[in-house]
């Protein structure tokens, strides 16, 4: 039974802690969870029923297309889970697809929500002062004096100058739209180097956010989501840890308080160095 509960038991560790248990390891502990819980023939016979009732049990777990779209897509965000190893090609497809075109849909809705009425106005307001201005102006400005052609300028300028560039040399390439710049971002995302499993996966993307700037927007969203309601269950807990019989009549904003202390300051542990420097003091 031990041996059978095992990979569970190290499923509900790894789910329960404190820190970051987020959303997107589901998906790959589900999966392996599936495949640990295979029979086998070497199982005894109660081990075997151990693993079918969890297998059973598993498999009518996440299967509506909304819940595997939402743990598909936060694992293929999470730089240790790119790859998504436990999908199918097509599965696979169609989650980096998704995340393009979530991409894509952010970054206008950005510039959208940046282009404000005001801003609008006022580049009206600015186009409409500079017309005025030149209508103002009642003579045009002296023609610049002629200069002396150099050598290079006879033999080369055509070719080399702003003017004989757009003759000899291709125009510079049109803007890519959102969608294609979110494409790149995620070919280079894939190609990137594989994190170790130890490593944050919200601490690496602060790193590389500059690089995928879009991809990073839509990680956001989904590195937010908590896995289990683990962490939260334990603030409760240590909300009735703090206020007990004997401290009663505390108020609300030091219950706060003593709460987040509690989940966010990293007291040392005292030693010997701490001693000797006391002790120099």
């Amino acid at each position: 039974m031990v041996s059978a509960l095992k990979h569970m038991k190290d499923a509900t560790t790894l789910m329960s802690q404190e820190k970051n248990p987020m959303v997107c390891l589901i998906a790959p502990v589900h999966t392996k969870l599936l495949q640990n819980t295979e029979s086998n023939t070497e199982d005894s016979p109660l081990v075997r029923d151990i693993k079918k009732a969890i297998h059973d049990d598993l498999s009518s777990r996440y299967t509506s297309e909304a819940e595997k779209s939402l743990l598909y897509t936060a694992s293929a965000l999470d730089p240790r889970f790119k790859a998504l190893p436990f999908l199918s090609e097509e599965e696979r497809e169609q989650t980096y697809g998704k995340v393009i075109s979530e991409a894509a849909s952010l970054e206008q809705e950005v510039r959208v929500e940046e282009e404000t009425p005001e801003d609008n106005a006022r580049t009206a307001a600015e186009v409409t002062s500079d017309t005025e201005e030149d209508q103002e102006k009642e003579l045009p400005p002296p023609p610049p004096a002629k200069r002396s052609c150099t050598l290079h300028e006879n033999l080369l300028g055509l070719a080399f100058t702003n003017q004989g560039r757009n003759l000899y040399f291709l125009k510079s390439p049109e803007p890519k739209s959102a969608y294609a710049r979110a494409k790149d971002e995620m070919a280079k995302y894939r190609l990137a180097l594989t994190p170790s499993l130890q490593e944050d996966p919200l601490h690496w993307w602060s790193v590389h956010q500059v690089l995928y700037p879009m991809i990073a927007n839509v990680a956001k969203r989904y590195l937010c989501i908590p896995g289990s309601s683990v962490s939260a269950e334990r603030v409760f807990s240590t909300a009735g840890d703090t206020v007990t019989a004997q401290r009663s009549t505390l108020k609300s904003e030091h219950i706060d308080q003593l709460v987040f202390l509690n989940k966010n300051v990293c007291v040392p542990d005292s030693g010997t160095d701490d001693e000797e420097s006391d002790e120099d003091e």
